[in-house]
C-alpha cells in the first residue's frame, strides 16, 4: 500500500489517510526503507519525542558546509536546538510580531488596491505570494529586487521528500540559494544593519559564533517556511471558506470569528503535511518494532483528520473547540513562526473579507495542488468577486 497521497486526486488525500490510520497506522515502506505512521497520538509522539526521533539528518546524507538545513533548527536537537531557537526567539515573541502589524495591514492594502476595481484575480499570486515574502525579506534584510527568486527556491525545496533523490532542479535550487546567502553573510559582516542575519552574526552561544552552516540554516528555514506555510495558510483559508455556502458571508459579518476559523483551517488543510525524523534507538510504536537509524514521516495532515481525536473531523467547522491541531508541530520543534503566520493570514483575510465582496472560487481552470507531499497548497487560486 502507498503511504503516500494518491496522485489521481492530488487536492484531496484525506481518504488515503483515513484508510492508513484504520488499516496501516504504523506502516514501513519497504522499497524506501521509511516508516510512516498516521494517527494523532503516534505523530505527536514522534514529533516531540526528541529522545527516540531525532530531528538530524540521516547519516548517509552529505555533511558539507554548503547544506541548507545541516544545521537548522528543524535538523537539531536539544540542547543545541536550545541554544539556537534562543537566538531567534525574540524576533518572533507576541511583542515583536504586533510590532509589525501595521506594516503587514498596509502591505495587504497595497497588494488589494492592485485588484479590487478588477473583480477576478489569482489570489495566491497577487496576495498570498506576495505579502509573507515581503514580510520575511524585510526581517532578513533581502533587497526587494531579490524577492521574486525566492518564490523559485522555495518551491522547489519544499517539492523535495526526504525519502526521495534530490533532482537536478533541486539540486540547482539548493546551490543556488546556499550562494546567494553566503553572500548576504558576507555583506552584513562588512556593514551589518538593523536586520535579522546582522543580528545572528553578532549573537554568540557561551562565547562562540554561530557557525557558517547554522547562519545559512537560519536563513534558509525562515524563508522557506515564513514564505511557504502562510501562502498557502491564506490559500487554504479562502479554498475552505468558500467550499461552505454562508461561511464568507458570516467572517464578513462577524470578523471576531476570524482567528477560530484560521485555526480550523490549519487542522483541516494544514500547510504543512509531513514532518521527518529518524530513530535514535530501536523503538516501539503500537507494538511495531521499529529499528534504530529509521527515518519515520509523521503525517501532520492525517493525524489532524484523525476521528479518535476530532468529532466529525472530515467536516469544516469554524466553530471547532478545542481544536489541538499538530499544524504547527509539536514539542520543542513548535514552529517559532506560528504568531507571525497567524497575524499574517489574519490580516490579509479580513482585508480580503471586506474589500472582495461575493469573493468565489473561479469554475475553470481546475485547482492544481503544489507538486510536494510535504506542503499542501495550490499553484493557483482564481477567484471572482463583485468590482466596486
Amino acid at each position: 500500500m502507498d503511504p503516500t497521497p494518491d496522485r489521481e486526486h492530488p487536492l484531496d488525500p484525506f481518504p488515503r489517510y483515513q484508510r492508513m490510520r484504520d488499516t496501516a497506522p504504523v506502516f514501513h515502506d519497504e522499497e524506501s526503507g521509511s516508516w510512516h505512521v498516521f494517527r494523532y497520538e503516534d505523530v505527536q509522539r514522534v514529533l516531540s519525542d526528541h529522545a527516540a526521533f531525532s530531528s538530524r539528518m540521516r547519516p548517509d546524507e552529505p555533511s558539507e558546509s554548503g547544506h541548507l538545513f545541516e544545521s537548522s533548527l528543524i535538523t537539531t536537537d536539544p540542547p543545541r536546538h536550545r541554544q539556537l531557537r534562543s537566538l531567534v526567539t525574540q524576533a518572533f515573541t507576541p511583542k515583536a510580531v504586533d510590532a509589525l502589524a501595521p506594516r503587514i495591514a498596509r502591505l495587504a492594502d497595497d497588494l488589494l488596491d492592485g485588484i479590487a476595481a478588477r473583480g477576478t484575480a489569482d489570489l495566491i499570486e497577487e496576495l498570498a505570494y506576495p505579502l509573507p515574502v515581503i514580510v520575511i525579506s524585510e526581517l532578513l534584510g533581502v533587497p526587494a529586487e531579490d524577492r521574486d527568486r525566492f518564490k523559485l527556491w522555495s518551491d522547489v525545496i519544499v517539492s523535495q521528500t526526504r525519502t526521495g533523490a534530490p533532482t537536478a532542479e533541486h539540486e540547482a535550487a539548493n546551490r543556488e540559494m546556499t550562494e546567494y546567502f553566503l553572500a548576504l553573510i558576507e555583506q552584513r559582516r562588512s556593514r551589518p544593519g538593523t536586520d535579522l542575519v546582522s543580528g545572528l552574526l553578532a549573537a554568540d552561544i557561551d562565547g562562540q559564533k554561530l557557525s557558517v552552516p547554522e547562519l545559512l540554516g537560519f536563513c534558509s528555514l525562515l524563508l522557506v517556511a515564513g514564505n511557504e506555510t502562510t501562502t498557502n495558510l491564506i490559500g487554504n483559508a479562502v479554498l475552505c471558506f468558500t467550499e461552505v455556502p454562508g461561511t464568507m458571508e458570516r467572517l464578513r459579518r462577524d470578523p471576531a470569528l476570524l482567528p477560530q476559523a484560521i485555526e480550523e483551517v490549519l487542522r483541516y488543510r494544514s500547510p504543512v503535511q509531513s514532518m521527518y525524523r529518524i530513530t535514535a534507538a530501536a523503538t516501539e510504536l503500537r507494538g511495531v518494532r521499529i529499528p534504530a537509524g529509521a527515518p519515520m514521516v509523521a503525517w501532520i495532515g492525517s493525524a489532524n483528520r484523525d476521528e479518535r481525536q476530532f468529532p466529525q473531523a472530515a467536516e469544516f467547522d469554524v466553530e471547532r473547540a478545542p481544536n489541538r491541531h499538530l499544524a504547527f508541530g509539536h514539542g520543542v520543534h513548535f514552529c517559532l513562526g506560528a504568531p507571525l503566520a497567524r497575524l499574517e493570514a489574519r490580516t490579509a483575510l479580513q482585508a480580503t473579507l471586506a474589500r472582495l465582496p461575493g469573493l468565489a472560487v473561479a469554475p475553470t481552470p481546475p485547482l492544481e495542488r503544489m507538486d510536494s507531499t510535504i506542503v499542501y497548497g495550490l499553484k493557483a487560486l482564481p477567484v471572482n468577486w463583485q468590482a466596486a
